[in-house]
Order: structure tokens, then C-alpha cells, then sequence
């Protein structure tokens, strides 16, 4: 296998030449250029690269194990988790007010990729510990912000999601778990979750649950949960968290990748916990989370994508196998040949196109927080609400079959262990389903976000990625992505209005058409950028594949949304 090395030098390209990253700071009031994020993207990579990504194929095979209802981690975690808060990585972009460094959201992004490139596993930790920060910061009161986030932000604490039940997955209405107030002010929380990752570990520290619950008084259906903190850990006398909470482990899940990662049953035997929020409203405090997850689980596909790519090229350019297209004898390495170069180009294509993309949406993410005008803070949160789907969504199926074309590079030597790829490829299938599967963020991009605002979100989307290939002029890649844009606008115009079988049956396919052409705006934008360099050079050579040979793609999307839903609904359900 070989080492990993950090995209560095295309996240300089895409700072200074793509995504106008010095202007964006300045519109937003950070103190920050892109030299000063190089180099923070650069020391960040040097921790993935050195000190995470040499963990990464041993822990998927000791994985994490559960002894006498104790999780350990594989051996290297515990001691990488301290090396990884004392350097501060955990605060990268967390408010200042808690502690944190409140960097751009496009540094924890890429900082996202390079930890799923490195050790998927791994990245969950901060990352779920991110999102169930910014659920506290949004919906918490004073007290549980002032208890508790700023031993999270550091990292000297954890976090982790408890949503999802065996009879509850999707559909939280079916959620059984309760929570009963007791004489302190606090609740008494009971019920089993599952699937529950980082749900617990032994780095040391509090582990802080937020959990989904029902009050007595709840409603029937999703208008009666209720958000709860519930943490591993309780204040004793002196203030200090050393009381066990009545929560514990019952069992750590069995399953096809992110091994090291300890995705956990817990049960709660009446915790105590916390409201999160006003009561019967724990979905909008959930929503708060889970679409920041959403965004990193996104990355999670392009990191993977991307790791996969750096083994399968260097193994293409070392294999000897074949012949070469001129007759010679000797045999060639087997990036010589058409078919291996295509598997390549691939996904080269899709991980540069959605870095790029992923970059850009993160932008849009600080803008909407930190303008000074609200109406540009409106306008960039309804970009990146109608662009979370389709990063969560396009990104891990992409992600996915990245993996497993990098895998097929290999032949033979990608089926078995020694190479890394067989991990890549169970890791990675993750992604397309957990934080809500990819169906779901397809119907969620048609159903709720296509309307939003009476479509003008949506709109305004469109004229901005027109603008942009209205000035690059007559490009290979600029006049195809008119043209593909051109089409998607047709497409999402005969969706407005649709019914549920029309619109679930067109779901899958809008959001992969919606995410080349956006992702062929991205690289309309690179190919534009002006020098000379083997990298500006590289950036127009994959731009002209990824227009002819991707981006066609869109006219058999089309073709297949037009076809409606009726010969998926025509087979009587008892025929299957």
C-alpha cells in the first residue's frame, strides 16, 4: 500500500483560482487568506498522512470490542485521539464564544476529506462530536451550553447521536423511546437505540448523548419527540463528572466496514438527561445536526474516493502487464491502457469536479452565517440547504463506485488484503446509507428543496452556475455544461407539481443529473483558471473527458425521469 499524501496542492489551486477565497473572507469578516489556510490545510494533512492513516488498516482488522460492557478501541486510537485534541484539530471552525478557533467551515470540510482519505473510522469521532455541538449551541439553554460545550469543542469530551431504534429508523414516528421528568429539573430517559456510532469508546472523558425521546404528553407521531442530552458521565458533590450514568452498551454492531468505529446499542435505563430545546420540537434541533453530518458524510464518500484513486494510480503506473498498442514486446505498465485509464480518469474526474463543489458549499455555509446582510445571509442558506442533498447524496454514490473501480485497477490483488482496496470499498458503502439513505436525499432535493421559495432558490442557483458559463466563453467543457444545464432546467421544470409516485420515481436520477452539472460548473471554472503549469494542464485534460465522456450522461438521466413512473409502479407488489 502506498503512503498517503494530502491534496495540498489542489486545495491552493481551488483558494486562489476556483473559489475566490480572499474575497470571501473579506465579505465575511474573517481575518484569514489563503496562505494562512494552506498552511493550516497542510499541518492538518501531515496529522492524517503521519499519524492516522498509519492505523488505519490495523484497526480495520482488530476492530473495536466490547469487554465486559467496556468498548475498546483498536490499539492506536486512544493515544491518536489525544495527539488529535492536543494539537487542536477538534475546534478547527467552532465558535470562539466555546472555545474554539472559528476558522472557515472550507478548512473542517477539507479537514473532513482528508480524515475519511486517511481513517474513516477515525473521523467519525470529531465529527459526530461537531454536529451534536452545533444541536447544544443552536437549541440548548444557557446552562447545558455553558456545562458542556466547551469540553466538547476542545475534544476533551465527545459526542454522539442517538436516534434511530430497531422499529424507527426513517420513519421517526414509530419512535418508542420516553423520558419522564423527575424532581430536579431533569428527565428520567428509557428505551434501546441502535446503530449508534462513537457511542462509546475509551479515550478518556465524557461521552454526551443526544437522544430522541417522548414526554407522557407527547403527541402520536413525529410532532411528539423530544430532544435530550444525556451524558456517559454525571456531576458528583464536588461538581466533578465521575457518576456512571444508568446508560450503557448492550452490544456493538457487526458490519461490512468502518470496523475501529464502535457503532453501538445502547440502552438507557432511565438516564438522566436534559430537554434540548422547547419540548415536542426535537426534530428541529435534530435537523440542526443532522444536516451538518449530512455535509461531512458527503466528504466522507469524496475522501475515500479520493484515497482509492492515489493507491489504484500508483499501482497502475508500477504493474507490468501487457502489451503496448504499437506491437512492442516488452510489457508495460498498465496505465498505458485505454481501459485502466478510464477507470482512473473516472473517478478523477468525479473527486477533483467535487472537491471543488464541496468547497464552494462550504463557502456558501460561512456567508450564511457571518454576512453582514441578511439578505445574503438568506440567499447562501438556501443554497447550501438545497446543495446538502445532493453533496450527501451524489458524493457517497460516487464515492462508492469509485472505490470500487480503484479496486478493479487491481484485479486480482484489489479482492484481497494486502493492498487496502477491499476496505475501501466496505468502508465507503456506509455513506449511502446512514445520516438518511440516498433515496431519502433524493426525495428531500425534489420534494422540499426544488420548491423552496416557490422555486426561486432553486432558480437563483440555475442564473448563477448561467452566468458563470455565459463568461467562459466557447470551452469544451463551458459549452457542454450549457447545455446539460439547459436540460436539467427543462427536467426540474416538469417536476414542479408532481405527485409522490412521479416524484420518487424521478427522485435518483434529478439528483445525479443536478450533481454533473454542478459539478461541471466546477470544473468549467478550473479549466478557465490562467497558467501554464503541469497542474492548470492536468485540471483542462480532465475537464475534456469529464465533458465528453461524463457529462452525456444527463441526456439517459433525462430520458428516464420523462419516462414517469409507470412501469415502476406496474408490477403488483405480491410479484415481487
Amino acid at each position: 500500500m502506498f503512503s498517503y499524501v494530502p491534496p495540498i496542492d489542489d486545495y491552493r489551486f481551488l483558494l486562489t483560482q476556483v473559489l475566490g477565497f480572499d474575497r470571501a473572507m473579506a465579505e465575511t469578516g474573517k481575518d484569514v487568506d489563503a496562505d494562512l489556510a494552506a498552511a493550516v490545510l497542510e499541518e492538518a494533512g501531515r496529522m492524517c498522512a503521519e499519524r492516522l492513516h498509519p492505523i488505519n488498516r490495523h484497526g480495520d482488522e482488530e476492530g473495536s470490542r466490547l469487554i465486559d460492557g467496556e468498548v475498546h478501541t483498536p490499539e492506536g486510537f486512544a493515544d491518536a485521539w489525544r495527539d488529535f485534541v492536543a494539537a487542536g484539530w477538534p475546534s478547527l471552525a467552532a465558535a470562539p464564544e466555546y472555545g474554539g478557533q472559528g476558522l472557515p467551515f472550507i478548512l473542517q470540510l477539507w479537514l473532513d476529506e482528508m480524515l475519511a482519505a486517511a481513517n474513516m473510522s477515525f473521523g467519525l469521532f470529531p465529527g459526530l462530536t461537531r454536529g451534536a455541538c452545533e444541536a447544544i449551541a443552536a437549541h440548548a439553554d444557557d446552562s447545558l451550553k455553558a456545562t458542556y460545550l466547551s469540553r466538547m469543542v476542545s475534544g476533551e469530551w465527545t459526542g454522539a447521536m442517538a436516534l434511530t431504534e430497531s422499529g424507527a429508523g426513517t420513519d421517526l414516528a414509530l419512535l418508542k423511546a420516553k423520558a419522564v421528568p423527575d424532581a430536579d429539573g431533569g428527565y428520567a430517559v428509557t428505551g434501546q437505540k441502535i446503530f449508534i456510532s462513537s457511542g462509546d469508546h475509551d479515550f478518556g472523558g465524557n461521552i454526551i448523548h443526544l437522544v430522541l425521546a417522548r414526554l407522557p404528553d407527547a403527541p402520536a407521531g413525529v410532532k411528539g419527540i423530544s430532544l435530550f442530552l444525556v451524558p456517559k458521565y454525571l456531576p458528583d458533590a464536588d461538581g466533578n463528572f465521575t457518576v456512571r450514568n444508568a446508560m450503557s452498551v448492550g452490544a456493538l454492531e457487526k458490519k461490512m466496514g468502518i470496523h475501529a468505529q464502535p457503532t453501538c446499542v445502547m440502552n438507557y435505563d432511565g438516564a438522566t438527561g436534559w430537554l434540548v430545546g422547547e419540548p415536542h420540537r426535537g426534530l428541529a434541533a435534530m435537523f440542526t445536526m443532522m444536516n451538518a453530518e449530512r455535509l461531512m458524510v458527503g466528504i466522507q464518500g469524496l475522501g475515500i474516493a479520493g484515497a482509492a484513486y492515489q493507491q489504484a494510480a500508483g499501482y497502475a503506473k508500477e504493474r507490468l502487464q501487457g502489451r503496448s498498442a504499437d506491437g512492442t514486446r516488452e510489457p508495460v505498465a498498465i496505465i498505458e491502457h485505454a481501459d485502466v485509464r478510464r477507470m482512473l480518469l473516472n473517478i478523477r474526474a468525479f473527486v477533483e469536479g467535487a472537491r471543488a463543489l464541496g468547497g464552494w458549499t462550504a463557502l456558501q455555509l460561512d456567508r450564511a452565517h457571518h454576512h453582514e446582510d441578511a439578505a445574503e445571509r438568506a440567499k447562501a442558506d438556501g443554497l447550501v440547504a438545497l446543495l446538502t442533498p445532493v453533496v450527501k447524496a451524489a458524493f457517497t454514490d460516487y464515492g462508492f463506485e469509485s472505490a470500487v473501480q480503484a479496486q478493479q485497477v487491481f484485479g486480482g490483488h484489489g479482492y484481497i488484503r494486502e493492498w487496502g482496496m477491499e476496505q475501501y470499498v466496505r468502508d465507503a458503502r456506509i455513506a449511502q446509507i446512514y445520516e438518511g439513505t440516498n433515496g431519502v436525499q433524493a426525495m428531500d432535493l425534489v420534494g422540499r428543496k426544488l420548491p423552496m421559495a416557490g422555486g426561486a432558490v432553486v432558480e437563483g442557483f440555475f442564473a448563477l452556475v448561467a452566468d458563470d458559463l455565459g463568461a467562459a466563453g466557447a470551452s469544451g467543457i463551458a459549452v457542454s455544461t450549457r447545455e446539460a444545464l439547459a436540460l436539467l432546467r427543462e427536467v426540474t421544470a416538469s417536476l414542479r407539481g408532481a405527485g409522490v409516485e412521479a416524484a420518487g420515481a424521478a427522485a435518483a436520477d434529478y439528483l445525479r443529473l443536478f450533481a454533473l452539472v454542478s459539478m461541471g460548473w466546477m470544473w468549467t471554472r478550473m479549466a478557465a483558471a490562467e497558467g501554464d503549469t503541469p497542474l492548470h494542464d492536468a485540471k483542462r485534460a480532465v475537464a475534456d473527458f469529464f465533458a465528453q465522456r461524463m457529462l452525456p450522461q444527463v441526456r439517459g438521466l433525462a430520458g428516464s425521469i420523462a419516462a414517469g413512473e409507470a412501469t415502476i409502479m406496474a408490477l403488483a407488489a405480491d410479484a415481487f
